[in-house]
C-alpha cells in the first residue's frame, strides 16, 4: 500500500490555462521533434472531478523521436522516469517549475495503444454528461474513503472506468 495524499476537488476551469501555459512552454522547447500536445486525464474534462494535477501527452511520430524529445525535455529541467509499467508511454517528472501547476508528462508515439486509450476516453467523457457525472461522484467517494491509500482509489473507481472501456470498444 502507497501512503500518498488523495485530493479529488470539483472542476476548475483554471486547469485548460495551466495546460495552455505548460503546453505553450513546452511547444517552445520542443519545437517540430514533436506532433502535438493533449491535455488528457480528468483535468482535461470539463465538469468532472479531479486530483488537481494536469496529465500532458506529448506525441511524438515515432520512438525513433525519443532521444531528441529526451534530451530536450531534460536540458528543460525534467528527467525520464521509464515508463512505470505501461507499455506505450514514457513518463517524465521534475523536481521544481514554480511557475507551472502541478503536472505529469508522458511521452507516446502516434501509434501507441495507451496514447489511443486517454484520448478516447477523454473524448467520450467530454460529450456523456450521465457517464462523467457518476464517474466524478465515484472519484469523490474513493478519495473520502481513501485519503491517504492511492491503491485503494485507483481500485475503487477502476470498475467504473473498465465498464466505460467496454462502452468504447478498448
Amino acid at each position: 500500500m502507497k501512503t500518498k495524499k488523495v485530493t479529488v476537488v470539483p472542476y476548475d476551469y483554471k486547469w485548460s490555462e495551466e495546460f495552455k501555459k505548460i503546453k505553450l512552454e513546452l511547444e517552445k522547447v520542443l519545437g517540430d521533434s514533436i506532433i502535438t500536445i493533449e491535455h488528457v486525464g480528468s483535468t482535461s474534462v470539463e465538469g468532472l472531478s479531479a486530483k488537481p494535477i494536469i496529465d500532458i501527452d506529448i506525441i511524438i511520430k515515432s520512438y525513433d523521436d525519443f532521444k531528441e524529445v529526451k534530451s530536450r525535455l531534460e536540458n528543460f529541467g525534467y528527467y525520464h522516469e521509464g515508463d512505470l509499467g505501461i507499455s506505450g508511454r514514457e513518463a517524465f517528472g521534475y523536481v521544481e517549475k514554480e511557475d507551472f501547476m502541478t503536472h505529469h508528462i508522458y511521452v507516446c508515439p502516434q501509434d501507441s495503444v495507451e496514447l489511443k486509450r486517454h484520448i478516447v476516453f477523454r473524448d467520450y467523457l467530454r460529450t456523456h454528461k450521465e457517464d462523467r457525472d457518476k464517474y466524478s461522484e465515484i472519484k469523490l467517494y474513493a478519495a473520502k474513503m481513501y485519503p491517504t491509500d492511492i491503491d485503494s482509489y485507483i481500485e475503487t473507481k477502476s470498475p467504473y472506468i473498465n465498464e466505460i472501456y467496454k462502452k468504447i470498444g478498448l
